[in-house]
């Protein structure tokens, strides 16, 4: 289990810092990839459903 938080983690850092470095808010991030808003603020904060 330990290795799939360390993941969601790792996800979660790398998101936010491509989002962050290309001055993109997560709205303008989300219709980017094709996914809501609501998709990017879960992965930026490590969120998984399975």
């Amino acid at each position: 289990m330990n290795k799939v938080k360390d993941s969601n983690q790792n996800i979660a850092k790398a998101v936010l810092k491509i989002r962050q470095d290309n001055k993109l808010s997560q709205e303008q991030f989300a219709e980017m990839v094709g996914v809501t808003r609501q998709a990017v603020s879960r992965w930026e904060m490590g969120v998984s459903h399975s």
